[in-house]
This record gives structure tokens, C-alpha cells and sequence, in this order.
């Protein structure tokens, strides 16, 4: 009977760990597709000092991190990036996702006080929020339809940033206007809605840009050709600022991080 009771209450611990880990999944997914989601972008660049720690004073730097995005799970969405070896302006990349900004100040200055951190510049932060669809209720029913294409299933291991910053007179066109440009856009994008994921932060007030756009593909080479695509509609005159910088980088997890910044 004993022995009963003892695998029903690991069953049960099972069971309720379980349950634990589906619900920090879901409100994973749920912070990544709701609208009023503050997102984050915190950019930073190792000092050369760093590389002339001994490798053990640099081994500790994963369970670090770790500990920091363990203490701010709970509340905060974190993805890391390595930008090492593709940009020349900085090393690695926080993406942050919660419904309070200030729950991301806390998580970074945590960030810079551990090991690493003391020897990072921070060269850039980005700072936006998710909102609902402005135009797609105005676009076509096809054109609706398509946007509804789901991306490709694998893993797509290169992300892009690319912030943007419209002029004034894009926020004084009449919104027929702008619905109109907004859905030749649209239109060039729906070739590769299944290689290029995408998603869209409005900055306005809370950055000096207005947008921050966010991108995860396997295939750099669909994401020229969205670019191109998209420098040759009418929305791109637009574009006061387009980029400066754009961000490339490969999606790591903490150990991919720290065995780069422990060599």
C-alpha cells in the first residue's frame, strides 16, 4: 500500500510539473502574440578586456545568465542572440516581451552586474509594443487569406532587426492613402511569408523610430529579395529612416552563448 501511495505521489509531482512547464509555455506564446506587449531590444558590445580573462574566471559566465533569466522567467520573455562574427557593431542581443517596461530594466541591469556584464557596452536598446493589425481589415479578401500563409516548420536560426522611422508626411496622408500603400505591401511580402517570420513593434513615443521590425529565416536569400521587394513600392519614399543600423545575428540559447564567451 506503501509503495502504492509513493508512486501516486510521484505520478502526481510528474503530473503537476508538467502542467507547470505547458503553462510558462503558453505564456510564452501569449506574450509573443498578444497585442499591448512591450518589447525590448537591448544590444551590447564585449569589451576587449573580456577576451584577456583567464578561460576560468570566463567559464562562469552561462550559469550567470542563466540565473538572471531563471530570477525574471516568471515575467519576463528572453531570447539571446549572437551577433558575434556577422555584425561589426555588437556582439550579442537581448529580446525582451512583458507587459510592463520596467520588468525589463530590472532583468538588464541584472544582466550587466553579472561577469560578463561588467565588460559590456551597451550600443543600442530599442523599445516598442504590439498592437492589432492597422490595415489588414481594409485589404481584400484574398489578400487576407494570404496573409494567413504559416511559415515553413524548422528552425529558422537567423534573426534580423530592422527599425524604421516614417516622415512626416506619411502620418498626414489621409488613411485611404495610406491603406492603399499598405496593401501593394503587403501584396510583395506574401511570396515569403513561408521562409521569413516576421513581427512588427510600434515605436512612436517610446524610441526615436516608429517601428522596430523583427525577422527569423533559414533563408537569407528570401529575405534579400523581401527587401528589394520592398524598396520599390510606394511606401519606401516614405521611409526616413530605413535600418542604421540592421542587426544580423544567429538565435542561441545560453549554453550556445556561453561557450562562445568562455573561449
Amino acid at each position: 500500500m506503501r509503495m502504492l501511495q509513493a508512486t501516486g505521489l510521484s505520478l502526481l509531482l510528474v503530473f503537476l510539473v508538467g502542467l507547470s512547464a505547458t503553462a510558462q509555455a503558453a505564456d510564452r506564446e501569449k506574450l509573443l502574440s498578444d497585442p499591448g506587449v512591450f518589447g525590448t531590444f537591448a544590444v551590447f558590445a564585449v569589451d576587449d578586456a573580456w577576451w584577456r580573462l583567464d578561460r576560468e574566471a570566463r567559464a562562469k559566465v552561462g550559469e550567470e545568465i542563466k540565473g538572471v533569466l531563471d530570477k525574471h522567467g516568471e515575467q519576463v520573455v528572453a531570447d539571446l542572440y549572437l551577433l558575434r562574427g556577422l555584425s561589426d557593431r555588437a556582439d550579442l542581443m537581448l529580446r525582451l516581451h512583458s507587459t510592463d517596461l520596467a520588468r525589463h530594466q530590472h532583468l538588464v541591469l541584472d544582466f550587466l552586474a553579472t561577469s560578463l556584464g561588467r565588460y559590456l557596452h551597451n550600443v543600442y536598446t530599442f523599445h516598442g509594443i504590439t498592437k492589432p493589425a492597422n490595415y489588414v481589415p481594409g485589404f481584400s479578401d484574398d489578400l487576407k487569406a494570404a496573409m494567413k500563409t504559416p511559415p515553413d516548420p524548422g528552425p529558422k536560426p537567423y534573426a534580423i532587426v530592422v527599425p524604421i522611422r516614417k516622415d512626416a508626411d506619411w502620418w498626414n496622408q489621409p488613411q485611404a492613402a495610406r491603406l492603399e500603400m499598405m496593401q501593394e505591401h503587403a501584396q510583395v511580402t506574401t511570396p515569403y511569408l513561408k521562409t521569413v517570420k516576421r513581427k512588427l513593434y510600434h515605436a512612436s513615443g517610446l524610441d526615436d523610430l516608429d517601428f522596430i521590425t523583427y525577422f527569423e529565416t533559414a533563408r537569407l536569400d528570401d529575405f534579400h529579395n523581401l527587401i528589394l521587394a520592398l524598396e520599390r513600392i510606394k511606401e519606401n519614399r516614405h521611409n526616413r529612416r530605413f535600418g542604421h543600423p540592421i542587426l544580423l545575428g544567429t538565435v542561441c540559447t545560453v549554453g550556445d552563448l556561453a561557450e562562445v564567451f568562455a573561449r
